[in-house]
């Protein structure tokens, strides 16, 4: 696809912070999902953000990482089948959407497979 997809796991306040723009490049053809779990114990209540170039826009919408955080991400989602999973699905789901050229939602078969129906 020409995309560059990256994942940065932090845990605020011990981030990065702009130093991984160069570093890893990061123009418009990239996506960075960054995934932190806060400093509370309890985590926050969403653990997905996306940093997303303005060429990758034209396929998937905002509206898409929204819908994309507000599944994979919640504190309920996470809690149900860990972070990892909720990792691995979201990363699956975004290069599934990049292979199919446009999504403005997370795609049914990525539901159902988080749900653990095949």
């Amino acid at each position: 696809t020409g995309i560059k997809f990256r994942v940065l796991c932090q845990r605020y306040p011990q981030t990065p912070g702009l130093a991984i723009k160069d570093y890893w490049g990061v123009d418009d053809n990239s996506i960075v999902m960054v995934v932190d779990r806060g400093n509370s114990k309890s985590g926050t209540s969403n653990i997905l953000n996306f940093n997303v170039g303005s060429a990758v826009e034209l396929n998937l919408p905002p509206v898409f990482w929204t819908r994309l955080r507000n599944y994979f991400g919640t504190t309920y989602y996470v809690k149900d089948n860990g972070e990892d999973v909720a990792i691995v699905n979201a990363v699956d789901t975004v290069v599934g959407c990049l292979r199919q050229g446009f999504c403005t939602d997370v795609p049914k078969e990525m539901k159902e497979v988080s749900k653990g129906v095949f």
